[in-house]
Parts: structure tokens; sequence; C-alpha cells
């Protein structure tokens, strides 16, 4: 389904099930906008968990990391958001930073980040996936739908049509 989320802010935004992200982060990627539902993960300077989550083939499924905030590292690279692609991710939303993103920017897949930073994430296999999440004002579960598009990200409880 083709979609604006304008136009998803003008019809629904009066919902109690409805959350508008600050706008807070850079779109990356050759999609110019994407949706699904949501996947969590919540890790801080450790790719090894996004790896995981990312080899598991979806449909119609987001990926939203929860990175912490941190400018100190990617957390994503070219590699990991090829394997995505590769097996049928939507999107991915980080809350940190990526890296590769030249190459990103040719992939069938929207990101959405803080920003980039040259140095890679450590992996120690830390983490926790499917929990809920908070960042840009917005709480992000499992199975919540998300949409987004170059005018940000919205998240429902339901999904919009």
């Amino acid at each position: 389904m083709p979609f604006h989320t304008a136009d998803l802010c003008d019809q629904f935004s009066q919902q109690n099930n409805f959350q508008i992200a600050e706008p807070i982060f850079r779109f990356f990627g050759n999609q110019p906008r994407f949706s699904g539902l949501i996947t969590t993960l919540k890790v801080f300077e450790d790719s090894s968990l996004i790896r995981q989550t990312l080899e598991q083939k979806v449909a119609d499924r987001v990926l939203v990391i929860d990175g912490g905030g941190s400018r100190r590292c990617a957390l994503l690279d070219q590699q990991l958001v090829a394997l995505a692609v590769e097996n049928g991710w939507q999107g991915i939303v980080v809350y940190g930073c990526i890296r590769g993103s030249e190459l990103i920017q040719q992939l069938p897949i929207g990101v959405m980040a803080l920003n980039t930073h040259p140095l890679r994430s450590d992996k120690h296999g830390q983490g926790d996936s499917d929990v809920m999440i908070t960042f840009a004002g917005v709480n992000f579960k499992k199975n919540h739908y998300l949409y987004a598009d170059s005018d940000g990200i919205i998240v429902a409880e339901t999904k919009l049509d």
C-alpha cells in the first residue's frame, strides 16, 4: 500500500494508539518509504544480536534498534543491510549510527538512523530482543505497526488503512 506519513497523520492522529516520532533521524537506503510489523532490539555498541535477527526470514517486518543513541560507533553496515534485504525486512530504524552509507543508499530498503560513524561496534553477544523500547518520544513494541518516509516515523497499535 503506498502511503505518506503526512496523510496518515491527517487521517489518524486523533486516535489514542497513534504516535509520531520526534524528527531526529536521517533517511538512508533506496526505498523512499517503508512499513511493517515491528521487531525490537535493545543493544549498546554491540551488533551481535542485530546480525542474528537479520538472518531470520521475515515478511512485512521492520527492525527497530535502540542503540542508546550512541554516536561512538556504527551498529549497522552495508553487509547487515544487504542481509536484511535478502531476508525480506522492509526497513530498519536505528537509534544510533550506521556506516557504509553510500553503499546502503543503493540497496532497496529504507534505513533511518541518527547519523553515520566509521567505527564498527563490538560483538559481545549482549542485548535484548522483543522488549518495549522508548526513544524519540515513542514507545516501540513488538507487533505494533511502523510507517516511515522522508517526513518521519509513525507507530500505531493496529494497521492503518
